[in-house]
């Protein structure tokens, strides 16, 4: 039997396999001890990730690399917010902590900024998996 069903499902998406990595040591295998252990599907591409989405994949949350290229997490995450119904919430990494105006036009619920600090990166995750609304992490 499969206990996939009652994971959190975590869409991670960076053109950058190193952040990626990063992001996926800082979840580790349950981000938090009153949450369940998570999934974790990766993207490198902006195509990839919006096959997933139209699958109707179930999706918990999503971490999007604003720095990926060509197709930056910030455009994706907008994306996501206006065509997504109940879209889940989305946590954006951007390049520097002045690009938080960024991350909210972009209607991502939180962000962080590079490089990623991997408490902050888990502590953020874990509030949205609860359903806490974040502004931004860090300033």
């Amino acid at each position: 039997m499969s206990h996939s069903i009652n994971k959190k499902q975590i869409v991670i998406y960076s053109d950058d396999s190193s952040v990626r990595a990063t992001i996926v040591a800082a979840l580790g295998r349950r981000i938090a001890a009153d949450l369940p252990e998570h999934a974790i599907h990766e993207f490198a591409t902006g195509p990839a990730l919006r096959a997933f989405v139209d699958d109707a994949s179930p999706v918990d949350l999503f971490i999007l690399d604003a720095e990926s290229a060509p197709e930056g997490g910030l455009g994706i995450a907008r994306t996501l917010k206006d065509e997504v119904f109940n879209c889940p919430p989305v946590l954006v990494i951007t390049g520097r902590a002045q690009d938080s105006w960024l991350a909210a036009w972009s209607l991502a619920e939180a962000s962080i900024v590079h490089p990623i600090d991997p408490f902050t990166l888990a502590h953020s995750a874990a509030q949205l998996l609860r359903g806490t609304k974040l502004i931004s992490a860090q300033s």
